[in-house]
């Protein structure tokens, strides 16, 4: 279960999406998102179902990682779909057996809650595929910063979120490789009761604290001994700008979420 989560990975290329300014796919992230959440119908969902696609496809991202990356989300998928298919009255009673009733109403909302939260997961994993972890760092911190003139630490707030994004990989391995050694030692993490599985995790989380603690140790002297001390007066290597496929991107994105505004005027 720990090596299907892929968040935070970076997989290399010279796509058209790989190409893109690191500030347009942040932004195009939310164009996504917002449109995401205005769909309503069928024909709104089989839209940005298309475009995810399509995306996923010019990406050359292997549609495996994808839904690898869902596993370790499917008990939330299943406990939200759940909530909405039981909890959700109008339309035709399809089943009335004790205290169970499913509606049409609610099989629909079920079924595009899930629809939506898979394709809101598979959404933010194709900005960290093609995206490294310094691009992150770099359109974090020009989007946010108009927040300066309120003295916002914006540099340091990129930098955390970019640098807990990277770790997140290496502390799934590190659990992994706890575990494996628990495991050829006797330790059983897969029967008994929910508490006992509890219980048994205690030997992992110990070490993977030490664990951790030492790297963000070790990471801050390498800062120090690089003589980082925040982004006052720092330059970069490669300076971001716009190109002509940003302005094609963004038209697309926007266009996206016009299209599924009007579908949602005319209930579609």
């Amino acid at each position: 279960m720990l090596k299907d989560i892929t968040l935070g990975q970076f997989f290399p290329g010279k796509t058209v999406i790989h190409r893109l300014d690191p500030r347009t796919k942040l932004v195009l992230l939310v164009v996504y998102i917002v449109a995401l959440f205005l769909a309503r119908s069928f024909v709104s969902y089989g839209l940005m179902l298309a475009f995810l696609v399509a995306v996923t496809f010019m990406g050359r991202i292997p549609f495996k990682s994808m839904t690898r990356g869902l596993k370790p989300m499917l008990i939330f998928i299943l406990f939200t779909a759940a909530l909405n298919l039981f909890y959700t009255q109008g339309g035709t009673l399809l089943l009335d057996w004790w205290i169970f009733h499913i509606y049409s109403e609610g099989l629909k909302m079920a079924f595009f809650m899930v629809l939506r939260i898979m394709m809101l997961i598979c959404g933010t994993f194709l900005l960290t595929y093609t995206t490294s972890p310094i691009a992150l760092t770099d359109a974090l911190e020009h989007l946010l910063s108009p927040l300066k003139k309120l003295h916002v630490p914006v540099h340091e707030l990129a930098m955390m979120m970019s640098i807990a994004l990277r770790f997140i990989p290496t502390l799934i391995e590190e659990t992994d490789k706890i575990m494996s050694a628990q495991k050829a030692r006797g330790a059983d993490f897969e029967t008994g009761s929910l508490i006992r599985r509890a219980k048994a995790l205690i030997p992992i989380l110990v070490p993977l604290f030490v664990s951790a603690f030492r790297r963000a140790d070790e990471l801050a002297t390498a800062m120090e001994c690089r003589c980082y001390h925040g982004g006052e007066g720092r330059t970069r290597l490669k300076v971001l700008r716009y190109a002509p496929i940003d302005l094609a991107a963004f038209l697309a994105g926007f266009l996206l979420l016009a299209g599924v505004i009007v579908l949602r005027h005319f209930g579609l």
